[in-house]
């Protein structure tokens, strides 16, 4: 039996090390390796808290899977999510890893840069804040404006308290009047200044009233 088992034992060996080197052909072939970003998502930010500022916004990971899968990647199929249940106000680092991402499972994540992301969480709070429309232009010579209305003239806002305290107006769009010698009636869209708030109206009715001078 003995002499049985070991008889041949080069060619045995010499077996076993092809069909392990078959398995890693056949399991890796057409396998690639490519680095894309990915968004960060945040998840259970506290009940009465806001999401004031963050350090990153996008991650760069080093992948590896086959080359077809990875061709058909888009930027919306990975995540790399954040848990701020334990968040409290003010400026935290919240670590993550490979076990964070959020990815098809025949892709493996190899490496990920950064490994953190620093975020600043402030209490949510609501304001009413005025409307003001922003009027560009001039009316047809020997015309001027009598009156400009804006409805509804103020607008409820949410967002960061941080953020608010810094906004006392808002302002329109632009409303270009050039050349015009009549009332004007329009909706314009509120300009927020690229600020992260939220509200409930996008836009407002803005009347331009045009009068000819009397001489």
């Amino acid at each position: 039996m003995r002499e049985t088992i070991f008889s041949n034992i080069g060619l045995k060996l010499l077996s076993v090390i092809l069909a392990i080197t078959l398995w890693f052909f056949v399991a890796y072939r057409g396998q690639s390796e490519m680095v894309i970003d990915a968004s960060i998502e945040f998840k259970n930010v506290p009940a009465g808290m806001e999401l004031l500022k963050q350090s990153i916004r996008k991650v760069s990971l080093n992948i590896m899977g086959h080359e077809s899968m990875l061709n058909r990647l888009r930027p919306a199929d990975i995540k790399v999510s954040v848990d701020l249940s334990n968040g409290k106000r003010g400026e935290a680092t919240y670590y993550f890893d490979t076990n964070n991402v959020i990815i098809l499972s025949t892709v493996k994540v190899l490496r990920l840069e950064p490994s953190y992301v620093k975020v600043t969480l402030d209490e949510s709070v609501s304001k009413v804040i005025p409307v003001k429309a922003y009027i560009i232009g001039e009316p047809e010579k020997g015309y001027k404006i009598t009156a400009i209305n804006v409805k509804p003239s103020s607008v409820a806002v949410e967002g960061a308290k941080t953020e608010l305290e810094r906004i006392t107006l808002l302002r329109t769009e632009p409303l270009d009047i050039t050349g015009l010698d009549s009332d004007i009636t329009q909706n314009v869209r509120l300009n927020t200044n690229g600020r992260n708030v939220r509200m409930k109206i996008s836009e407002v009715k803005v009347e331009v009233r045009i009068k000819r001078f009397e001489k």
